[in-house]
């Protein structure tokens, strides 16, 4: 079986493959590995079947097929698809009514040739980091089936760890992609806030969510973003780019690293280069008011649901509700204004360097249903603490590419984030391209 999409894409297209027998291979290796996995909720399989068959025709005809023609994927079920019912991880939306059309990004997927094959498990609402379900169970880390893999987009993250689909579609508030990204060992990308449509996909916190993709390369990274972008994507020829400026965030997030993701950004940074350790002096501050508006906002959108259905909702997310719609609205006004400061100053790091790297996560993944963890002898409570270093960057909205870095032999994977100006998205692929040139950013698709 093929692992690249960009490798599927072309085997499609030169007739060494065809898109139905892709298609099949997939829905048995999803049908093989995901009564362990559990990543994904529903398999569109019929959905897929017919996909493949108009690709196939297209070859046949002797058409030009478009850039992902064959690929399979899947997509968090939180994005609208045409006949199924968005549960958004959620009891609550079950008896809701199936979706009558395909979320943007899916119909731009799907015109680029991709085929659906199903969606996939998440925290309820996306309102976690460790996608452990009560209602459709708990996702497993690939790596380790005892452990978590990360959320809220831990279906996303195991289903392209396990070599399940090459590409995913997720969402990131908080870190929902970087976290899986980071505890599944491949690559996520969260764009630049609002370069992205959400349109057909469940919110959380609108001024806050973003909605990416996960990949195993880099190549096949920036190849769907191009798509998910509307872009007509053509390998770019080589040519002479200027040295990136690379710095490594220290202060907040050494602070609240463990061993290996301390090792882990230092590895990165040293092999772009990195010129210089600065810190985000803002860091602690983002993070407190992307809680705030988190719980604020979140709250807002759901008090129906737990005026309506408060026994339904899966109760770590509904008591986190609950307490956000206490919240003052003194509280959210300087949260947003504490956004402001903290942009301000990313602002100025970007005046000096291109790229900043700093870990994804501040341990590997804990095991399912772990309560704490400890850095440095502190005990940190596992749920919250897992988006300790991706929320003050989410909070205002920068691209990050998660990349994994290898680490030691035995070791669980974990990632580093390479963080750029609002607008470069290509800056981070250009990082993380040279890490995976490097040998130091590689992925294993567990046997």
């Amino acid at each position: 079986m093929i692992d690249s999409a960009l490798r599927m894409a072309a085997a499609v297209a030169a007739g060494e493959l065809s898109s139905a027998d892709i298609v099949e291979q997939v829905l048995q290796r999803i049908a093989e590995h995901n009564p362990r996995v559990n990543a994904f909720t529903t398999v569109t399989a019929t959905r897929a079947r017919r996909q493949a068959r108009r690709i196939d025709a297209l070859r046949d005809r002797g058409e030009r097929l478009p850039p992902l023609a064959g690929v399979p994927y899947a997509v968090k079920n939180l994005f609208d698809v045409a006949g199924e019912v968005t549960l958004a991880g959620s009891r609550v939306l079950a008896s809701q009514p199936a979706a009558r059309s395909d979320a943007l990004l899916v119909q731009r997927m799907e015109r680029a040739g991709a085929v659906l094959v199903g969606m996939l498990n998440m925290d309820e609402f996306a309102y976690g980091f460790t996608t452990e379900n009560s209602h459709a169970g708990p996702t497993r880390n690939p790596h380790a089936p005892q452990h978590s893999a990360g959320g809220s987009s831990g279906g996303c993250g195991a289903a392209v760890a396990a070599g399940m689909v090459p590409l995913s579609l997720g969402s990131d508030t908080n870190g929902s992609i970087r976290v899986p990204a980071s505890l599944c060992g491949v690559f996520g990308l969260k764009p630049t806030f609002g370069s992205l449509p959400r349109g057909g996909s469940y919110p959380f916190v609108y001024s806050l969510d973003h909605v990416g993709p996960f990949a195993r390369s880099v190549d096949d990274l920036e190849r769907c973003h191009a798509v998910l972008l509307g872009e007509a994507w053509m390998p770019q020829p080589p040519r002479e780019a200027p040295a990136l400026r690379v710095a490594l965030l220290g202060g907040y997030f050494e602070h609240h690293a463990g061993a290996q993701a301390r090792r882990a950004a230092r590895a990165a940074a040293q092999a772009l280069d990195a010129q210089d350790v600065v810190e985000f002096g803002a860091a602690a501050a983002a993070r407190a008011a992307a809680f705030v508006i988190t719980a604020s906002e979140g709250a807002q959108l759901h008090l129906q649901h737990l005026r309506e259905h408060y026994d339904l909702m899966e109760p770590l997310s509904r008591d986190r509700l609950v307490a956000g719609a206490m919240l003052p609205a003194a509280a959210y006004i300087r949260a947003q204004r504490v956004r402001g400061v903290a942009r301000a100053q990313a602002q100025r790091l970007f005046q000096r360097f291109d790229l900043l790297v700093a870990p994804a996560t501040p341990v590997p993944a804990q095991p399912l249903g772990s309560e704490s963890f400890e850095i440095d002898g502190r005990e940190l409570p596992t749920r919250p603490s897992m988006g300790l270093l991706t929320q003050p960057i989410s909070c205002i909205g920068l691209p990050v590419v998660a990349a994994p870095v290898r680490g030691h032999p035995g070791e669980l994977p974990l990632g580093v984030q390479l963080i750029a100006a609002p607008g470069r998205e290509q800056v981070a692929l250009r990082a993380a391209r040279l890490l995976e040139q490097a040998g130091l950013s590689t992925v294993e698709i567990p046997r």
